[in-house]
């Protein structure tokens, strides 16, 4: 969280420019003087800085300050949280929220209008966008804020002219709610997009990919292998338009058209961007499935033989800055590729073995609780890496380029720009007993994904595989046994060291 004794000047009233820049999750403001946050996230750590840039509908204030600040107020005691949410005051701020989020609109409005701390409370903009996603679906034009956005669309799509003015607030302070503000406005610090340690290879063959990076189960960034792909000069956003009108996406909980989708995205600023993630592009679209062909070096599909019963396994994935995927392992122990047709990603992957910092998978690998947005993430954890034996695989990866995901490395993915990419998971015979033995756990109606017939898949699959490569899962096993056995044949450096008849050290020059 933020020192208590930095001094936080918090840009009030930044204009946003009226440009639209679908690439935004924090459309750049344009008020004339650049603010600065000198916020630091930790003892040792270098300042902050806020984003010049936000939507072109508000001004973006923040309401509130960092608990930290109190300390430094002419006040030390007087809070406004404290004084205006009278025995509410007790109240957790998170769990203050959670109560309001069980609120209709209209409660939630006639509460804000009670004193100035519930104002600042329920105007939180999380909890309107809740209630728009809820009772409008993906049937919303973004006005800017979410509150905005509900208030224009229960009065018919009429927007005021001039929205009308918010009560003064000064001396609020929660760490909670200013956390949510700093996230959504803060740019990526310089050190956090520094380290690439990532392989980059450029005109691998498919045996090289497979001998140093498929079958040991290693991140590497290709470059060069999907120059041909007509998607790269095709879509632009007016292509996208015209070839995907009146259809819709999946973005978040939601479906959109994609005109709304780069509506809100060209003018959301929050923490948690929704995001584009649709597995039934080519389908709605075909010829957007046309524009693109898979890599060589993933062209070995085994789910294949499942024919239209295969889980989920293809998505375009589109999302202004900010937006992105927080830690998580692929489904299904598949292995991905991921490339990018517009924008830039940064990517951490962290091995099988190693669970991300802040992550906390459950005991069956049924659920994993990420406590905190991306943002927040880099914020708290990032620099914990550091001291690591074992530290993360980083990368850029940007227009042109692919990132190969092993099966079972945890990886985050966060757009630095607008971004446009597609993402498929895969079986290939390296990985097909991995994938086998998974879809066989006793939970694996819990654990599978993107398939309506979860507890059938193992078998299904087994059987497919056997119809259409009879003796591949045999001879895979059979070579598994071998490669156990030589590991253990092969002594480590204590065996040879250790002397088996006295006990002791044997050395030997």
């Amino acid at each position: 969280m933020p020192s208590a004794f930095h001094s936080l000047l918090l840009p009030l009233n930044r204009k946003r420019k009226s440009k639209l820049r679908r690439s935004r999750n924090h459309p750049k403001e344009s008020k004339p003087k650049k603010s600065k946050n000198h916020l630091a996230a930790g003892s040792g750590d270098p300042s902050f800085h806020l984003k010049t840039s936000s939507s072109s509908f508000r001004s973006n204030t923040c309401l509130v300050q960092p608990l930290g600040n109190l300390l430094l107020s002419a006040s030390p005691r007087a809070n406004l949280r404290d004084a205006g949410l009278g025995s509410l005051r007790a109240i957790p701020d998170d769990l203050l929220l959670d109560v309001l989020g069980l609120l209709p609109a209209r409660d939630l409005t006639a509460l804000s209008a009670a004193s100035k701390a519930l104002y600042v409370v329920a105007s939180h903009d999380p909890l309107w966008r809740a209630l728009v996603l809820d009772e409008l679906g993906g049937w919303f034009d973004f006005a800017g804020t979410w509150r905005d956005t509900y208030v224009a669309a229960v009065s018919g799509g009429r927007r005021s002219r001039r929205s009308p003015r918010g009560p003064e607030i000064r001396g609020f302070y929660s760490d909670y709610l200013f956390q949510s503000w700093l996230c959504a406005n803060m740019e990526m610090r310089h050190e956090w997009l520094a380290r690439d340690n990532i392989q980059r290879r450029r005109g691998l063959t498919v045996e090289q990919f497979i001998a140093e990076f498929e079958e040991p189960n290693r991140p590497v960034l290709l470059e060069g292998c999907i120059e041909s792909w007509p998607a790269l000069k095709k879509w632009t956003r007016e292509y996208l338009l015209d070839e995907s009108a009146g259809k819709e996406f999946a973005v978040g909980p939601v479906s959109m058209t994609l005109d709304r989708y780069f509506k809100y995205s060209d003018n959301v600023q929050e923490e948690r961007p929704l995001y584009l993630f649709d597995a039934k592009f080519a389908e709605k679209v075909p010829e957007m499935g046309r524009d693109y062909e898979v890599p060589v070096y993933f062209r070995e599909d085994l789910f294949s033989v499942l024919g239209e019963e295969r889980p989920d396994h293809r998505w375009v994935i589109i999302g202004p800055a900010g937006s992105g995927s927080s830690f998580h392992v692929d489904p299904n122990s598949t292995s991905a590729w991921n490339a990018i047709i517009k924008g830039a990603k940064k990517w951490v992957m962290f091995p099988p073995e190693v669970v991300p910092p802040g992550v906390h998978p459950s005991a069956d690998g049924a659920e994993v609780t990420s406590p905190v947005s991306i943002m927040e993430w880099f914020m708290n954890f990032y620099s914990a890496c550091k001291t690591w034996e074992k530290r993360p695989i980083e990368c850029v990866c940007r227009t042109g380029e692919v990132v190969f995901v092993p099966n079972g490395w945890w990886h985050l993915v966060i757009n630095l720009e607008e971004s446009i990419a597609i993402t498929q998971n895969y079986v290939s015979r390296r990985n097909l007993l991995n994938v086998l033995d998974f879809l066989k756990k006793p939970n694996a109606s819990e654990l599978v994904s993107g398939t309506k017939d979860r507890v059938n898949l193992h078998d299904k699959f087994c059987s497919a595989i056997e119809a259409a490569h009879p003796g591949m899962v045999n001879q895979l096993e059979l070579e598994a046994e071998q490669k156990a056995a030589a590991r253990k044949k092969k002594a480590s450096f204590w065996d040879s060291a250790l002397d088996a008849n006295t006990g002791g050290f044997k050395f030997s020059f």
